[in-house]
This record gives structure tokens, sequence and C-alpha cells, in this order.
């Protein structure tokens, strides 16, 4: 009687979200992409928008997203996925599209179709995970890469001299009049997550009310090509790659979703 008394009394303060797939992950130990996307997956679920959504992996260790999320998806070319989605948003304006992209794929071989959709405004949503590398093609420089990060391509570490500072994505698309919501966060403790999430959902808000172009990055830990234990890459997270990129909303044209 005892036992089921108790049992009676607990409440579920876990569950796998709906949108999101119960199979083995093939991403290292460590990476961040299970985290967004079960972020993305609890947005979409506390949405409603399942059945209207539909996610673009591109090439990238994001290339089998669609392995994991229970809605709809389709792939893109190398750099290709706002292209695609501008051409879906544009045909099935009742459709919620979003992008879910690496830093290789949208600030370096995608770096045109990202700027001129969000100069255009299109009604759409991108999921941007910034781990500053290369994690598909084997740890090369990525556009994201610190100064002084050693890779396989900078054995010696990243120089200004030779190939310039890290590029901020959400800096370098704020100014454009078509983007309507940018803003960073990090996987580097609960509070940051969280507040990804917001950011997620507020971002997926935008395109819901046809607001036009939002873009959320995520720093994420590569633990494999930073040469770092998965602890030690969440506090480097923290300690360094944040500082370089600062975290917050840094554009929202509704300005009473939020405030920091």
């Amino acid at each position: 009687m005892k036992k089921e008394n108790e049992s009676k009394n607990r409440k579920i303060i876990f569950r796998r979200p709906v949108s999101l797939r119960d199979v083995p992950t093939h991403y290292c130990p460590g990476c961040g992409h299970g985290v967004v996307h079960r972020l993305v997956a609890e947005v979409v679920d506390e949405l409603g928008i399942r059945e209207r959504v539909v996610g673009i992996a591109p090439v990238g260790c994001a290339v089998l997203a669609y392995d994991y999320f229970n809605f709809d998806m389709t792939e893109a070319p190398h750099g290709r996925p706002p292209a695609v989605a501008t051409g879906m948003k544009r045909s099935r304006p009742d459709l919620i599209v979003f992008t879910y992209q690496g830093d290789g794929d949208l600030a370096a071989i995608g770096t045109a179709e990202t700027i001129h959709a969000a100069n255009r405004g299109e009604n759409i949503t991108i999921i941007f995970v910034n781990n500053g590398v290369y994690g598909m093609t084997g740890g090369q420089m990525a556009p994201t890469t610190l100064l002084e990060q050693v890779t396989k391509t900078t054995p010696r570490g990243r120089f200004f001299e030779e190939a310039g500072p890290p590029l901020k994505v959400c800096e370098m698309l704020a100014p454009l009049d078509g983007t309507t919501y940018i803003a960073r966060s990090a996987l580097d403790k609960p509070a940051n997550i969280l507040k990804a999430r917001r950011y997620i959902k507020h971002a997926f808000l935008n395109q819901i009310e046809g607001e036009g172009f939002s873009l959320v990055e995520i720093l994420s830990p590569c633990p494999v090509y930073w040469g770092l234990s998965p602890l030690e890459s969440v506090r480097r997270l923290g300690d360094t790659v944040v500082s370089h990129f600062p975290l917050g909303i840094i554009k929202d044209v509704k300005f009473g979703r939020e405030k920091q």
C-alpha cells in the first residue's frame, strides 16, 4: 500500500520530446549537437507546429539531423540551406521552415546564401551551431576559429596576418534591414542552455508571426578536434570562446518580447 501511494505521488520531470526520435546518436562524446537537437524538438512540441515544420540539413556534422528529428526534413547541398529554405517558404508559406547549420556550412561555403537571405528578409529561421572548427572533414580551420587556435590546417595557431579574425556572423547580419531577430547563446552552463531554448522559441515565433529573418547562434564544444576532454571543452567554451563571441540578443525588432 505504501509503495502504491508513493507511486501516485511521483511526478514526471523528464520526458523525451515527441519531435525527437528515440535512436542512438552518432555524435562524438561531449558534442553539443545532441543538446541543440533536444532544444529544437522541445520548442517545436511546445508551439504545436510538428505537423507544419520542415527542417533542412546541410553537409557537415549535422548532415544526419534527419535521423533524429521526428518531423519532415530535407537535405541541401553544402552551404545552400538558406536558398532551399527560401524556395520552400515562398512556395509553401504555410510551412514553418528552418535550417540547421554548422559554421563551415553557414559561414564559409554558404556565406553568400546566408547574407542575401537575411538581406531580403526571408521569413525563415536559422539555427547556427558554431564550434569553431570543421568537424566532419577532420578538424581544419573554420571562419569562426579563434586567433591562436591550433587546428589541422593551423598547426601553429590562427594568426590575424594570415587568416584575419574569426567571423562574427551575428554582428555581421544584425545591421541588415531584412533581419528581425539575431541572438547568440552557448552550451557552457545550464543558464545559457535555457537562454538558447528561449532564443530558438522566439526565432520560430518570429516566423509564425511573419516578422522575417531570424538567426540563433549557439556556441558548442568539439572535444575531438579541440583536443580536449568533454569537461575541458565545456570549460574552454565558457572561459575562452564566449569572451570572443558575446552572448545575448543582438537584434530584436519586437522589443517587448524579452530583455536581458
